[in-house]
Formats: structure tokens, C-alpha cells, sequence
């Protein structure tokens, strides 16, 4: 029975995971839908600033002209380190499998598929702070611990 529930449990835990990866044309429609968004709440923000600063409509085009020079500096700044960033994310994945290879020689097979498997789990962890952090707001949150004293700061 408790092998039964088990295979059931990890034939789920399979079909959540496959679930969880979404094909490329599902991509291409979110990233879609996610710079329309964007665009709106653009246009909401300066809207917004026309109103409480009480702009002319000349302020306003030369608002929009310097978000949109600042936006193309940006992706021009981004573009240019493009290939520095995949140099780190190269090298940080030899390190990474540098570092299994050595673990492997110094653990057993048992230890190994323990650290592996508990190393999976840290990184889900992490994975679903970062994604509950995202839906707070971007900025990193404790909760409230009244008994805890505040931090002191200089």
C-alpha cells in the first residue's frame, strides 16, 4: 500500500513539474502580453505625473523623449554586457561541476545522491522566495517580529 501511494505521489509531483514548463509559443505570448503591460503602466505613470504637476503638452513630449533615450541607453548598456554575463554564467558552471566531480570522489554514492538531492531542495527553496518576493513588491521582506528588537542603524 505505502509503495502504491508513493508511486501515485510521485507520478503527481512528475505531472506538476511537466505542467510547470511552459512550450515556446507560450513564451513568446507572455512576453507579449508582459511588454503591452508594460507600455500601460508607462503611459498610466505619465499620465499620472501630467496630472500632479499640472504639464503642458510640450512637457510632456519631452518627458517621453527622455524616458524612451534613457530606455534605449539601457538596453544598449545591456546588449553591450551581454557577453560578459554568459563569460560568468560559463564560468561559474565549470566551477559548479568542478565541484560535483570533487564531491563525488570524496562521498560515497549514497552521501552523493543525499547532497544532490538535498542541494535540488535548497534551490527550490530559494527558487520560491524569490518568486514570493517578486509578488511582494521586488523588495526583500521579513515579517514582523514584535518580541525581536529593531535592528540598530547608524
Amino acid at each position: 500500500m505505502k509503495k502504491l501511494v508513493l508511486t501515485v505521489a510521485m507520478i503527481g509531483m512528475g505531472g506538476m513539474a511537466m505542467a510547470q514548463q511552459t512550450p515556446p509559443q507560450d513564451r513568446e505570448g507572455r512576453r507579449a502580453e508582459m511588454h503591452q503591460k508594460f507600455q500601460e503602466r508607462e503611459k498610466e505613470h505619465l499620465d499620472k505625473m501630467q496630472k500632479d504637476l499640472n504639464l503642458n503638452a510640450s512637457q510632456v513630449a519631452q518627458i517621453k523623449a527622455l524616458h524612451e533615450k534613457r530606455k534605449a541607453e539601457m538596453k544598449a548598456d545591456f546588449d553591450r554586457n551581454k557577453d560578459q554575463r554568459q563569460a560568468r554564467m560559463q564560468e561559474m558552471k565549470a566551477k559548479r561541476e568542478r565541484m560535483d566531480a570533487d564531491m563525488k570522489q570524496i562521498l560515497t554514492p549514497q552521501q552523493y545522491d543525499k547532497w544532490q538531492a538535498d542541494r535540488k531542495e535548497k534551490m527550490e527553496k530559494h527558487r520560491m522566495a524569490m518568486k514570493d518576493r517578486k509578488m511582494k513588491g521586488g523588495k526583500m521582506q521579513r515579517p514582523f517580529d514584535a518580541q525581536a528588537p529593531a535592528p540598530h542603524r547608524k
